[in-house]
């Protein structure tokens, strides 16, 4: 396949896929001419890191993902514990997303919005250092 085709068929652009090539993360073979030829299982690792991308996984735990896939000796305790961090990662920014609602929901209800120039919204912001 060529990287139109496989663009196409993993859902990922054409920039995306030369990106992950110049990293490392996979490693076309390369036609006489010079263009990339994709196999099958570059499809799957494509689409592999596709899932653990939308699933908010960095490059490089990503990388250490498909390593640890693709070693049949690996300990599934590893795998669960790149999981769990990032699991812990996603908790810590959904209660840090919990505390700025709620801090702007406060500001917003202490805010008279009215043609008066004395804003608390703005002097919170002022306050804050």
């Amino acid at each position: 396949m060529n990287i139109g085709e496989i663009a196409t068929r993993s859902g990922l652009p054409a920039k995306t896929i030369r990106y992950y090539e110049d990293i490392g993360l996979i490693k076309p073979l390369r036609d006489a001419n010079g263009y990339r030829a994709f196999r099958p299982q570059d499809l799957h690792k494509l689409a592999f890191l596709a899932r653990a991308r939308a699933l908010g996984f960095r490059v490089e735990d990503c990388r250490t993902l498909l390593q640890l896939y693709e070693n049949r000796a690996r300990s599934s305790a590893d795998v669960k514990a790149i999981a769990q961090e990032h699991l812990d990662q996603i908790e810590q920014k959904i209660a840090d997303l919990r505390e700025m609602q709620q801090t702007l929901t406060d500001l917003i209800r202490s805010c008279a919005g009215d043609d008066r120039p004395d804003c608390p919204i703005l002097a919170s912001l002022a306050n804050q250092g």
